[in-house]
């Protein structure tokens, strides 16, 4: 795997997407020895405070403290020109910018000429937050043209199901939406006082599951329970066709 770019794309907040960025970034490093990561969420820069994946925050607002797509360039520049896996966290309040950009410059396009591989990950979450993500991931997926398209559940926010029962698999938004998809990852809902309160340490003290197995601030079942869940999660992306 060389040279692929990962942009973490959602319209709603708090849905996982620091997570998912930190989860595609250990893999990357686990599977290549190294990975570059920035951060363009202006509000919530959850991700830049992993230590350990040396997360660049890149600003993306004018004076006026509103977002400037044009600033995104340099950004740009070092994908289309530097070597390497990068991940992109984008944050919720960039996501209609950074969709706008991309497509309007046919960022896709231009990274492809360059020998870059795309992909455009995205979360759909369960109970109350389906509505708006299932929104965010129809936009995304009609919108973006030469790009592979990666769908995370993510089960914390309950089962990927409508209010009438129905699984989000079988709704058509996600039939009209599935040709451009390249996989599927879900995260469980697992034990909220076991697994639950685990992956809240880890992510409260923006530890990297190595760094946490390494540690000795975690008991001997908490790290069991941590690397149950990354053997999960990391054999799934094992498994994406990328």
């Amino acid at each position: 795997m060389e040279n692929t770019i990962h942009f973490v794309l959602q319209a709603k907040g708090g849905i996982g997407k620091s997570f998912v960025s930190t989860l595609l970034a250990q893999h990357l490093l686990n599977e290549t020895g190294a990975v570059r990561c920035f951060d363009t969420d202006q509000e919530n820069t959850t991700f830049t405070h992993y230590e350990a994946l040396q997360v660049k925050h890149v600003g993306v607002t004018n004076a006026s403290r509103l977002i400037d797509p044009k600033k995104f360039d340099g950004l740009m520049e070092i994908l289309l020109t530097e070597e390497g896996n990068f991940v992109i966290d984008t944050g919720a309040n960039t996501f209609s910018n950074f969709l706008a950009y991309m497509v309007e410059n046919e960022v896709f396009p231009m990274l492809e000429d360059a020998s870059k591989t795309t992909y455009v990950h995205t979360i759909v979450g369960g109970g109350d937050t389906l509505a708006d993500t299932a929104n965010g991931f129809h936009a995304i997926a009609h919108k973006v043209n030469g790009t592979h398209v990666v769908l995370w559940f993510n089960e914390h926010f309950g089962e990927i199901r409508t209010a009438e029962g129905k699984p989000f698999t079988e709704t058509q938004a996600y039939r009209e939406s599935a040709a451009k998809l390249v996989g599927v990852v879900r995260l469980y809902r697992r034990n909220p006082a076991t697994y639950g309160e685990d992956i809240r340490k880890l992510n409260t003290r923006r530890h990297t599951i190595a760094q946490a197995l390494a540690s000795g601030e975690y008991s001997l079942m908490e790290k069991q329970r941590i690397k149950t869940f990354s053997r999960d999660v990391f054999g799934q992306l094992k498994g994406l066709a990328w």
